[in-house]
């Protein structure tokens, strides 16, 4: 699978970020969150959220 949303927790911060991954390339990521939870629903957020969402280009 090319695209995937990754959680990591950062050892400076000791935070948890949701990010999604092309290719291993990270193309965006979420704030800090205090548990993996936050995380977790970050992500479920974009997925229920993010399709129907309109675009605002400002170019």
């Amino acid at each position: 699978m090319a695209h995937k949303f990754v959680i990591r927790k950062s050892d400076k911060s000791d935070e948890y970020r949701a990010y999604f991954e092309y290719n291993g390339e990270k193309i965006f990521w979420t704030e800090g969150y205090s548990s993996k939870s936050g995380a977790q629903n970050a992500i479920e957020s974009i997925k229920s959220n993010g399709p129907g969402a309109p675009v605002d280009d400002q170019s």
